[in-house]
């Protein structure tokens, strides 16, 4: 069997053979593309926590795809450029048209274009991800990657759900969300990713307790559960503000004075 410049596989007596896709992983990354869309659906029938729910729900899906696909071994081009395509509608078009059925619809230009922004931002986001797999720091991403903005916005809208604010009466707060997600998607602020994390190593007892203690806050903010991942996911957008302010910081200190000589 050999490859055609037409990018099909032929056997050696002529006859073609159909590349075949690989079943597992895509399926999830159909589950998450479905997710998108279904919470574009709601947000249409003003269903505004389902809607939320569906976000982080592609979400959890979009981390199993691909680890799936490695433990499998069944890692693909196609597969690749499936979810890409399916990140797009989850954590692009999703985030954007959600936010704006809640609260930017009534602000005409300036409604639209904030959605837009995000839109735009989390094309422009992905695009820039998949050119740059094989050059980029693995530990860091460059900009806010686009499920954490889409865990943003849907928290937003999640949690003042949950306490029955409508989103006309927060709706400068979300405007000012919605751009801020979408521009920090693009910038070149570096976000810790936690790829260089492996759990096969031994780690620290204070490391130990740290997950022990985070085990506790998310069993007690059970009940807040919208409000917890607003905020859990609020700090993460700051983190990257805080660690490049951090970095600026240390390299404008003079250095440390020579010691003196004998």
């Amino acid at each position: 069997m050999y490859p055609s410049p037409d990018g099909k596989w032929y056997e050696k007596g002529g006859k073609m053979r159909r590349r075949g896709i690989y079943l597992l992983p895509n399926l999830f990354t159909t589950a998450a593309l479905f997710a998108g869309f279904y919470a574009i659906v709601q947000a249409m029938n003003n269903r505004f926590d389902l809607a939320a729910v569906a976000i982080y729900a592609a979400m959890v899906l979009d981390g199993l795809d691909g680890r799936v696909a490695r433990l499998t071994r069944t890692q693909s081009a196609f597969g690749a450029e499936y979810d890409s395509l399916s990140d797009m509608v989850s954590f692009g078009a999703a985030p954007a048209l959600v936010m704006y059925e809640w609260a930017l619809q009534g602000m005409g230009k300036l409604g639209w274009t904030a959605a837009f922004i995000y839109c735009a931002g989390a094309a422009l986001r992905l695009a820039r991800f998949n050119t740059q797999l094989d050059v980029a720091d693995k530990r860091f991403f460059t900009g806010l990657p686009s499920p954490a903005a889409a865990a943003l916005v849907a928290g937003m809208v999640w949690a003042m759900h949950e306490h029955q604010i409508a989103g006309q009466n927060v709706r400068w707060y979300a405007w000012s969300l919605t751009i801020f997600a979408g521009l920090t998607m693009v910038s070149n602020i570096r976000f810790y990713s936690g790829k260089d994390i492996n759990l096969r190593k031994s780690v620290s007892f204070s490391m130990v307790v740290l997950v022990a203690l985070g085990a506790v806050i998310l069993a007690l903010g059970a009940d807040a559960l919208p409000e917890l991942l607003f905020a859990l996911f609020g700090a993460y957008a700051l983190s990257g503000y805080v660690m490049w302010v951090v970095i600026r910081v240390r390299g404008r200190r003079p250095p440390p004075p020579a010691a003196p000589t004998p």
